[in-house]
């Protein structure tokens, strides 16, 4: 399918062929008929890209502050690569559309194949094919006009603000701003019977405006617009101002308050600085200011957009869902009238032209749709960046990769150190998202890109599968890749509870073809063999220069061990700590430091013991966690959430033999050996990401053992599930 995107690094546009996305629980796929270009906030995207370093910096500041984070932190070669990655992204353009459902994914009841569908947020994209959550879909009437219903998103934003107004029947209100949500805003408040002014800086939205929404329309430049708002009103003001514009001055704000009754409202729906003068108007006034949320409650909660957890009805009246609702049954009754408000439908072959118009301003422009052709054949395949290799089933000896997930820490960590040698080859990537998905097929050398998981799994010529999805789908897709006989490199955790623990242990067990034991408990030892797929796990710490040389140095024996991690705050609305999608902190990160003190010591953790700070949310994300070992070692994690991040993350410290070894966030190792200290330093952090990459290939590619043993593999998890279980009962827990 075709998809509009953008680069942010050059600001240039692409009409791309990029793989339907795949379906979750909880969405629909749909077929689009008409999006619509939000002319100010994309023309402003478009614009910021399009600036140098230095522009880009400006628009940008707290991005540039998170880089500095990081350069702190990682050093300067993670920081280029995620800065580069960023900027070398396929952006989306576009968040309103309207379509034809063509896939329902589980658990959906409301919709159903053939329906009509007018959809918002940032998946309601200018593509063929969308995929969007049931929250952010509002179902249509079969003869709704659907050019009219493609104003959804921009048409709940107006909503929300007029909502926010809390105006009451032949109230006035003035509109800052007559851009397409200043338009619409007027239309919604004459719908309710609110006598509507209008302010703009450019004449020709004035004109619109008094012809179609406003019963007073001013030129912002006009001499002596407040006095005559002022008698308009009848020497009262406006009950509340709603600024719908978009500018870096404070004029739009400080107007607002010279224009608004005493204790009037004032409603920011557009994106304006809101430092206002405090004198005279705002504090002589008392007036209120508001910060209207885009379409409405439910927008940036993941509960409600992503899990589709709806707010009842009785306590929430009106969410994004029922907002957009409201807009397009406002629509199909013909209180509103929105057509007049089209100024130019662009095919979306041509739709790069619609921003150089924008960008350019050569015509007057208020709505611009993109229309597509919803007749087209569109197949769900892989798209092929190179041409199509011949099949050569022979060379079994060449090692052909496929790749599930590849969010920030893939693109970062794993897939630039994966091989690039003779007898290896990058074939297929598929990602959730096409666009992701075709960036990073270019980015990396990928033959081909994807959003089906059959075209990975079940590829004949892929052997080697790396999956880093969310951590809820890792147990699933790693026992459907070991069945299909692939080498699997699973980013940790390895799996999310005990069930899914037991039957990864017993698909291994199967394929190795060793005697089944009576005892199905999940802590049973694999018996390795050269000749069945590897499966290994993303704990990368191990593989690191400095757990080498600890190694070196102390061996493996008994040793004391302390682990602190500043691992800094998750918020609690984060997919990680989402019990469901992440499983948490401490099945999720915490995996990684059991297992490196696993590895240190050589011997297998007999028993835990965790106590947890007490935390309002439950995250559990700030404890201290007592390990023993069957050899007689003790280690302590120590995960804390709560401490100030410009301390840096990872301290590690092993005592043994009488000697010491300090490790500090993996960029130097301290050794007190015989009364004497030496210190090696990195150029830059080294957790051993780029050398497990080099041992799983070369396990594979040599037929070798796994590079982590399956006991020390499975053992870790089961770990992190103890851990939980100390911290449910209090007690130490045996393993």
């Amino acid at each position: 399918m075709k998809q509009l995107t953008q680069k942010l690094k050059s600001g240039r546009l692409n009409l791309l062929e990029v793989p339907i996305p795949s379906l979750k629980k909880g969405e629909v796929i749909l077929r689009n008929y008409f999006s619509l270009v939000s002319a100010g906030t994309e023309r402003s995207t478009v614009q910021t890209a399009r600036k140098g370093y230095i522009g880009k910096a400006r628009e940008r500041p707290q991005q540039v502050k998170r880089a500095i984070e990081v350069l702190k932190s990682k050093g300067p070669v993670q920081t280029y690569r995620a800065v580069m990655r960023k900027l070398d992204t396929h952006s989306p353009m576009g968040y309103s559309c309207v379509g034809e459902v063509i896939e329902v994914g589980p658990g959906v009841a409301v919709y159903s194949k053939g329906d009509l569908v007018a959809c918002g947020g940032l998946s309601a994209c200018h593509a063929e094919i969308v995929r969007v959550p049931v929250n952010l879909c509002a179902k249509l009437n079969p003869d709704t006009d659907m050019k009219q219903a493609a104003y959804n998103t921009v048409g709940a934003i107006a909503m929300q603000g007029v909502r926010n107004a809390d105006l009451r029947l032949g109230e006035i209100c003035g509109v800052v701003g007559l851009g397409l949500i200043g338009q619409l805003t007027g239309l919604l408040l004459r719908a309710s019977g609110i006598r509507t002014i209008g302010v703009d800086i450019d004449a020709k939205m004035v004109k619109i405006a008094k012809k179609r929404c406003m019963d007073l329309a001013l030129a912002r430049s006009k001499s002596g617009v407040d006095e005559e708002i002022l008698q308009f009103t009848g020497g009262i003001g406006c009950d509340a101002v709603i600024i719908t514009a978009a500018s870096d001055s404070l004029d739009p704000i400080n107007f607002a308050g010279t224009i608004a009754r005493k204790c009037g409202t004032v409603v920011i729906v557009g994106d304006v600085p809101t430092g206002f003068d405090r004198e005279p108007h705002y504090y002589k006034k008392e007036l209120q200011l508001k910060m209207s949320c885009s379409y409405g409650p439910g927008r940036y909660d993941p509960q409600y957009e992503q899990k589709g957890i709806d707010y009842p009805p009785a306590y929430v009246r009106w969410t994004e869902k029922r907002n957009m609702e409201a807009f397009q049954n406002l629509i199909y009754t013909k209180q509103i009238d929105v057509s007049n408000l089209t100024t130019h439908t662009f095919k979306l072959e041509e739709a790069p032209k619609a921003y150089d118009m924008i960008l350019e301003k050569s015509e007057p422009y208020l709505g611009i749709l993109i229309q597509y052709d919803a007749n087209k054949k569109i197949e769900n395949e892989p798209i092929f960046l190179y041409p199509k290799p011949k099949v050569q089933r022979s060379r079994v000896e060449k090692i052909r990769i496929g790749f599930i997930g590849a969010g920030s820490y893939a693109q970062s960590h794993l897939l630039p150190n994966l091989p690039k040698s003779a007898d290896a080859t990058l074939k297929g990537v598929m990602t959730s998202s096409g666009t992701s998905s075709r960036f990073v097929a270019e980015r990396f050398g990928f033959e081909f890109c994807t959003g089906d998981e059959k075209d990975i799994i079940e590829n004949a010529e892929i052997n080697t599968v790396f999956i880093a999805t969310h951590h809820h789908s890792h147990a699933s897709y790693a026992l459907k890749a070991l069945k299909a006989g692939k080498h699997v490199f699973l980013e940790k955790p390895l799996c999310s509870n005990e069930v899914e623990l037991g039957q990864i242990v017993k698909q291994l067990n199967s394929q190795i073809g060793s005697k089944e034991s009576n005892n199905e408990d999940t802590n049973q030892t694999i018996n390795e063999s050269t000749n069945q797929p590897i499966l290994m796990n993303g704990y990368n710490r191990r593989f690191s220069p400095f757990a080498k040389l600890i190694e070196e140095k102390f061996g493996k024996g008994p040793m004391a061990m302390t682990y602190r991690v500043n691992a800094g705050v998750v918020p609690a609305d984060s997919w990680i700590q989402d019990p469901e999608f992440g499983g948490g902190r401490i099945i999720g990160e915490v995996c990684h430091f059991v297992d490196f003190l696993t590895f240190l010591n050589g011997s297998m953790p007999v028993s835990v013991h965790a106590n947890v700070l007490n935390d309002p949310n439950a995250l559990n994300d700030t404890l201290n966690i007592s390990l023993n070992y069957e050899n007689g070692s003790i280690g302590t994690i120590s995960y804390f959430a709560n401490g100030d991040k410009s301390l840096p993350k990872e301290r590690v410290e092993v005592y043994a033999c009488g000697c010491t070894a300090i490790i500090e966030d993996f960029k130097s190792l301290t050794i007190y050996a015989g009364g004497k200290r030496s210190k090696k330093k990195l150029i830059s952090q080294d957790k051993g990401q780029k050398n497990e990459i080099r041992v799983f290939i070369d396990a594979v590619r040599g037929g070798e053992e796994p590079p982590i043993p399956y006991d020390e593999l499975f053992s870790t998890s089961l770990v992190t599930f103890k851990i939980l279980e100390s911290i449910r009962t209090g007690q130490s827990v045996k393993i």
